[in-house]
């Protein structure tokens, strides 16, 4: 069967967080993924899409691409956010710990500790003006 390789652009609004959604789980169930890797995947896609839709453009309009490729060998999703907005990494924030105060930068921290919890690989580049945030989950 080989990698298999889709993908979806929307608005970098909160309103198509569903889309992205639907897209992924559509594309993960056919893939054979278990409703416990799927869920796992959607929670850490919401908050990655919610990130982008909230700060990314800063309140001006623009889209983010959702790429999600099947591979083989071993089995893995590997889902990539891309956007075009303001260069930020999540990945260069320290993850929350129990000895900081507990103030909103805290909480925003807790996102981004999550999916790296849940899933098994993530990466993050700043490249040709693009943000690039890629997770990958074995299956």
């Amino acid at each position: 069967m080989g990698n298999v390789s889709k993908e979806i652009e929307v608005a970098a609004k909160v309103d198509k967080l569903d889309e992205v959604i639907g897209f992924l789980e559509e594309n993960l169930e056919s893939a054979g993924a278990s409703i416990k890797t799927i869920t796992q995947i959607n929670v850490s896609a919401e908050e990655m899409f919610v990130n982008i839709a909230s700060y990314a453009y800063e309140g001006k309009e623009g889209t983010a691409r959702v790429v999600l490729k099947i591979e083989e060998e071993p089995r893995a999703a590997v889902i990539s956010f891309i956007d075009s907005g303001t260069p930020f990494d999540p990945l260069s924030h320290t993850d929350p710990g129990s000895d900081r105060a507990f103030d909103e930068e805290a909480v925003g921290g807790f996102g981004i500790l999550m999916v790296k919890k849940a899933m098994d690989e993530v990466a993050y580049e700043y490249k040709d003006g693009k943000n690039i945030f890629t997770m990958k989950k074995n299956l």
